[in-house]
């Protein structure tokens, strides 16, 4: 690409305003509480008062989105998340003492959290307001200033998202970028003071490189695959009505929802009789039921049939739930279990993101521990059982980005744990203070007393010194 053009695409992700927030932070500097609870406010305000447009934007976007869904999964959590901030801001920007080393006495060593400047945000398509928006509340509750890359791929809501946050904040404080994938790169070649990136673990890699050329710290929200491992004591009733929620809830286009089953193989026609009995009391009006996402894109659909297809060739039994049905939309999917299905799948081996769920038998919790094992750390782990031994083993044997013991999808939710990654899953971890903390600089301050040791150690050195010195090395 020539140089003019790679300047100039530059400049269309935002690298102008990057400057103008650049000199309002160094100019205005640390905002203080008052000034970020407002913001907070004022962000809480656009969301509702453009509600019932970012569910008009969802339903354009995902084709078939019910209003109450994107309530719930979407705008809902947002709302939570901002409220847990400004509820609990105060005390998280109070300089926190820490305690002083006896060598270093007398002295007094404090840890001040300070925003790191510029954010930039890329958010991902799946849920379109959660992922920009708690994000950005985040930063603002640092302190930072913020520049958001909406996704391309969720054009609607970003059109609403774009003109709803230019009427609520000004661009030296909060600036929207949209745009294609070209300039989605380009914005991530920009020299922020931190990157934060939800999508999928191969762009992950690529945001990272682009990070890396301007030493900009990443805070990066994958996904992979995310098991749930029934032990033979789970209530498989509680936990097929569970696990048919995470599969269906946003069409299964969740980075969290369960990607593959792993239960003792005496309980599979169990199971599949307590999830079909869940699917279809769900949705009873079938494929064409109003409150059944649909998959955002024909490229995506046609990717999931052809993961289906694959499955089926090498052997797996495919065991849809809901049938065809008048009248539904030409990407409505039905939630779909994958018998028998094998390590050599393509459905075993890429993160699923929709409503397929494969089942594989094991004969003990340590074959389900060894087989989650094998594979990437997921964002996030499902255990069911009664045994706390066994539930134990699991979490202790396992490592993953979160876990919800006996449920789905719930930890997300609750704004008092932190949520991200581990390896191919992601870096870092945001909601709550972690967020704040994860988009803040601690800067640690220390304040000796004015007859502090140190100051008698200076050369020529003698007794004190060599006392100090034996202290040191015990």
């Amino acid at each position: 690409m020539p140089d003019g053009s790679a300047t100039d695409l530059r400049n269309r992700a935002g690298a102008p305003i990057l400057e103008i927030q650049r000199a309002a932070f160094l100019r205005h500097g640390a905002p203080d509480l008052a000034h970020r609870r407002a913001a907070l406010k004022r962000l809480k305000g656009a969301i509702l008062g453009n509600r019932a447009r970012l569910e008009a934007a969802a339903q354009e976007d995902f084709g078939v989105r019910s209003p109450i869904e994107t309530d719930l999964i979407d705008i809902g959590p947002t709302i939570q998340s901002i409220n847990h901030m400004r509820a609990n801001l105060g005390r998280w920007m109070k300089p926190r003492h820490r305690p002083t080393p006896m060598l270093m006495q007398p002295g007094k060593s404090v840890l001040h959290h300070q925003p790191v400047g510029i954010v930039g945000i890329l958010s991902a398509w799946n849920y379109p307001v959660a992922l920009a928006l708690v994000p950005l509340a985040t930063a603002l509750a640092a302190g930072n200033r913020v520049m958001l890359k909406t996704s391309e791929l969720a054009p609607a809501t970003a059109d609403v998202l774009a003109e709803m946050l230019d009427g609520a904040f000004a661009p030296d404080e909060v600036a929207t970028i949209t745009g294609d994938a070209e300039l989605a790169a380009a914005f991530t070649t920009l020299p922020f003071d931190h990157l934060f990136f939800t999508g999928s673990t191969d762009v992950g890699r690529r945001v990272m490189r682009a990070a890396a050329e301007n030493l900009t710290p990443v805070t990066l929200e994958l996904g992979g695959k995310s098991p749930a491992i029934l032990c033979d004591d789970a209530d498989f009733v509680l936990a097929a009505g569970d696990i048919a929620f995470g599969k269906t809830a946003n069409a299964g286009q969740t980075c969290i929802a369960p990607d593959y089953l792993l239960l003792p193989e005496n309980r599979v026609p169990a199971f599949i009789e307590a999830f079909t009995a869940a699917i279809e009391r769900s949705f009873p009006g079938g494929l064409a039921d109003p409150a059944l996402t649909t998959i955002a894109s024909a490229r995506h659909h046609a990717r999931l049939n052809a993961l289906l297809a694959d499955a089926a060739a090498k052997g797996a039994e495919i065991h849809p739930v809901l049938s065809a049905h008048e009248g539904a939309h030409p990407r409505a999917m039905a939630p779909t279990l994958v018998l028998n299905a094998t390590d050599d799948m393509l459905i075993m081996q890429e993160e699923i993101f929709g409503p397929l769920l494969p089942v594989l038998s094991i004969g003990s919790i340590e074959a389900a521990i060894e087989r989650v094992n094998r594979g990437s750390r997921p964002l996030a782990l499902y255990v069911y059982g009664k045994d706390r031994t066994a539930i134990d083993r699991v979490l202790a044997g396992t490592t993953s980005g979160n876990v919800t013991v006996n449920g789905t999808l719930l930890h997300y939710a609750v704004d008092t744990l932190p949520f991200g990654g581990v390896g191919d899953s992601g870096i870092g971890a945001y909601h709550g203070v972690e967020g704040f903390r994860r988009l803040s600089h601690a800067k640690g301050v220390f304040h000796p007393g004015r007859r502090h040791g140190a100051r008698l150690l200076r050369p020529p050195y003698g007794s004190l010194a060599k006392l100090v010195r034996r202290l040191m090395l015990r």
